[in-house]
């Protein structure tokens, strides 16, 4: 007879490749929800958010909460601020993960992860997606001439300020040409707005 592997021993295996799992995960790969509730408990596994574990002593990196909201929608794609902050175009400290959905994906419930979802049309929520592995996991986020323009799209909710931040540093560190951030404005239909300012950054050469 084949010997039956612990279910802490198949958990712990899991979560030491994908770095955070969600519990929907673990229950697949055959440990039950009340084996997670005493890891748990017996300090084996660290809870997260609700839904999610990873274990406890884990290396995190930088953009731990994108890995985290990547898990809980992985749907979403990193935007705006988040965007600009794991492109390294900001020095603001998002207190929450922006991301992306689609016109009928879930909505995020509240928890005690701090995330701002904002809905998508499908075309904008398709262009310009890049994928990233951060703690293990894949993370969607836009590229930076996309992001530029979804900041000046948006920028109501995070302030023109941090729009103009993100393509001055786009700019200024060569991350995307003036050509690829109109582009990516036009798709977005926000061109007539962005490109003043595109010509007044880009005017001295």
């Amino acid at each position: 007879m084949t010997e039956t592997r612990p279910q802490r021993e198949i958990a712990r295996e899991k979560l030491e490749t994908g770095g955070i799992l969600r519990l929907a995960e673990l229950i697949h790969a055959g440990v039950t929800a009340a084996t997670v509730s005493r890891m748990e408990r017996d300090g084996e596994v660290i809870r997260l958010a609700r839904g999610l574990y990873q274990l406890p002593g884990a290396e995190l990196d930088a953009n731990h909460s994108l890995a985290e909201a990547a898990k809980r929608f992985p749907k979403g794609v990193i935007c705006l601020v988040s965007a600009l902050a794991f492109h390294g175009l900001t020095d603001q400290l998002p207190k929450k993960v922006w991301i992306a959905i689609g016109r009928n994906d879930w909505t995020p419930k509240p928890s005690d992860m701090r995330i701002r979802a904002l809905r998508f049309s499908n075309d904008l929520l398709s262009e310009g997606v890049e994928t990233h592995t951060i703690e293990g996991v894949t993370v969607k986020v836009f590229g930076v001439a996309k992001t530029i323009a979804d900041c000046f799209r948006h920028r109501g909710k995070i302030g023109l300020a941090i729009a103009l931040e993100g393509l001055q540093e786009a700019l200024r560190q060569r991350r995307a040409t003036p050509a690829e951030i109109a582009t990516a404005a036009d798709a977005g239909g926000i061109g007539t707005v962005i490109r003043p300012y595109l010509e007044a950054l880009t005017a001295n050469g």
